[in-house]
């Protein structure tokens, strides 16, 4: 974990904005997301390849693949994408809360429980750092995970135009 530059910063270590991202980055999931795009897309096509082994079965009980191939391979892409939509939007919502914790100028912490919330007004050198980390970390990841709902999406109305063209 990294130390805060700010000696007399109240928050708790583990709840540190900073301390919360370096802990993000280096989840499993998380830090595939920091990684090459051709990295990226391996970890997105493995969790659609689980999926796809979840969703055959259950379309082929729907479509006999052996009779009805099309609408077989068209629904179980379908159900295998909803597995990768649920990563994304996991993915999406963790870097979301550490962008808004970074960013904010103010920070909300507890300190032994639910009941005794407080908050700690960042100084400005902290306030900066943690700016920069949002917008040449955080921000380039925003963007690909949107770029991949974005594809997703596409892949979507791609495949219901083939539907109904069959």
């Amino acid at each position: 974990m990294i130390k805060s530059s700010v000696s007399n910063c109240p928050v708790p270590t583990e709840q540190q904005p900073l301390n919360e991202y370096e802990e993000l980055k280096s989840s499993w999931l998380f830090r595939d997301c920091t990684l090459t795009w051709g990295k990226y897309l391996t970890t997105i096509a493995w969790i659609w390849g689980f999926c796809a082994l979840l969703a055959a079965p259950v379309v082929a009980t729907s479509f006999q693949p052996h009779k009805q191939s099309l609408q077989f391979i068209l629904c179980s892409v379908a159900g295998s994408s909803i597995g990768v939509v649920l990563a994304l939007l996991r993915l999406y919502l963790g870097w979301s809360y550490i962008r808004e914790r970074l960013s904010s100028p103010v920070i909300f912490y507890e300190e032994s429980g639910w009941y005794d919330g407080q908050t700690w007004m960042k100084p400005q050198e902290v306030l900066t750092r943690d700016r920069l980390i949002v917008s040449y970390q955080i921000q380039p990841i925003m963007r690909r995970l949107e770029i991949t709902f974005a594809g997703l999406a596409a892949l979507f109305v791609a495949g219901t135009i083939v539907w109904h063209l069959v």
